[in-house]
């Protein structure tokens, strides 16, 4: 059936704000959450399936936290809802697999490094000078 929890939009939440802050190294996940208002223990719980899926690297110690395992230009928005909610299309049958094959075109076609630019483009046209 067709199904996305709050898992998957918090989750892109989180790896936009990664990817627009790993400039410098690895971000704490506590940061993360706090930037996107994000409850730290479900990013933990979110961020340890994405981990173990090869999406992202964590590194321990006083500079530690996420960094992504593989280029936001790989990683479809389709892969971490996927990953978080299972496969969009399971058990659905007629219309509902039709609406589901629909949003899985939509979610494939969208990779995190264009969400990232999207909202650094936003942030920067949100900005004006007096």
């Amino acid at each position: 059936m067709l199904s996305i929890t709050t898992k998957s939009p918090y989750a892109v939440r989180a790896l936009t704000e990664l990817g627009r802050s790993a400039q410098s190294g690895p971000v704490p996940i506590a940061e993360l959450a706090r930037r996107r208002e994000i409850p730290v223990q479900f990013l933990e719980q979110l961020f340890s399936v994405l981990r173990r899926a090869g999406v992202l690297r964590s590194f321990r110690g006083a500079k530690g936290g996420y960094a992504f395992a593989r280029d936001p230009a790989t990683i479809t928005v389709l892969e971490v809802v996927e990953l978080l909610d299972g496969r969009l299309d399971a058990g659905a049958s007629g219309v509902f697999e039709d609406a589901a094959s629909a949003a899985r075109e939509v979610l494939r076609g969208v990779t995190l490094a264009e969400l990232i630019e999207r909202e650094e483009r936003d942030a920067a046209t949100a900005m004006y000078y007096i």
